[in-house]
């Protein structure tokens, strides 16, 4: 992962370094000073009590500086976080979707992929939704998180300045999946992301199936270079012996083109063994079900 910054991060980084700055200045000052009164004032120097009197302008200056400071720490952040929290008007809006376990982010011409693709230095408004449970969009490299909730729309913002690729986190658990729910933002020269945002899907009907794949979340549970995830891996999938469990009996199957398909029909009734039944009902036209196992096909 780039380590860039965007606009907006820096505004998070300016208000936590002020307060960090002022943090480290008062620890600095009162451990010298605890330390200047224990040598002054030892038993061994002072072993009598002696009377303290009160200091009208000591008790003015412990009372008025950290109430100077404290304000100055809310009105920075503040602002701040104003600035974080407004979108500005000619920013692009992206609509994303948290779901167990995947991303699946729509752009305004109704493209759709599971991975954030944005232009450099143009602002980006995400609409943040779920399908199913509480989901927080999390985009560490640039300080940004907030929640997707179901049946209801959140919102931020950002700003990249600097192309690469950065993480995207789950950060509200949300299930068994929870820590497969990964993607990427793709942060691209305009040129660049135009060409991509333009350009037609071609290929033929495992390409189809790919999308499909990425469209309705499948990858999110399901991995393509065989590493183990909330359900079987698509590598090698097909025409693989397994053992499922059907109403509590095991039984010995061939994972061909029939299984496949009623698999992703009617989920949880076959369960592969070693996997949870917790695969979501989703819904797929018949061509769509060809074209995914096509693709599965191909996973080898």
């Amino acid at each position: 992962m780039f380590m860039g910054s965007a606009l907006s991060t820096g505004k998070v980084d300016e208000s936590f370094f002020y307060i960090v700055a002022i943090a480290v200045v008062l620890l600095v000052v009162v451990t010298i000073t605890m330390i200047a009164f224990v040598v002054k004032y030892n038993r061994g120097k002072h072993p009598q009590p002696q009377e303290v009197k009160e200091s009208l302008w000591l008790e003015v200056v412990w009372t008025v500086v950290p109430t100077i400071l404290a304000l100055s720490m809310f009105y920075y952040g503040w602002v701040n976080f104003d600035f974080i929290r407004t979108p500005p008007k000619d920013a692009m809006t992206v609509n994303v979707l948290g779901r167990e376990w995947s991303w699946l982010f729509t752009y305004d011409n109704g493209k759709q992929s599971d991975v954030l693709r944005v232009p450099l230095k143009k602002p980006v408004k995400l609409i943040l939704t779920s399908s199913d449970v509480i989901h927080s969009l999390y985009i560490p490299a640039f300080r940004i998180k907030e929640d997707c909730v179901p049946g209801m729309k959140t919102y931020l913002w950002f700003n990249a300045d600097v192309a690469g690729t950065y993480d995207i986190f789950c950060t509200e658990y949300c299930g068994v999946g929870h820590s497969h729910m990964l993607s990427k933002v793709i942060v691209m020269p305009v040129g660049e992301y135009e060409k991509w945002y333009l350009a037609t899907e071609s290929g033929g009907l495992a390409a189809q199936g790919k999308k499909i794949a990425q469209e309705k979340g499948c990858l999110g549970c399901h991995s393509t270079d065989g590493s183990r995830m909330v359900g079987p891996s698509f590598k090698g999938l097909h025409g693989r012996a397994e053992t499922v469990v059907t109403d509590g009996k095991e039984r010995q199957v061939t994972v061909d083109e029939e299984f496949i398909g009623n698999y992703i029909k009617h989920p949880n009734v076959d369960i592969i063994k070693g996997y949870p039944p917790i695969m979501p009902t989703i819904t797929f036209e018949e061509a769509e079900i060809k074209a995914l196992v096509e693709y599965i096909k191909t996973v080898k």
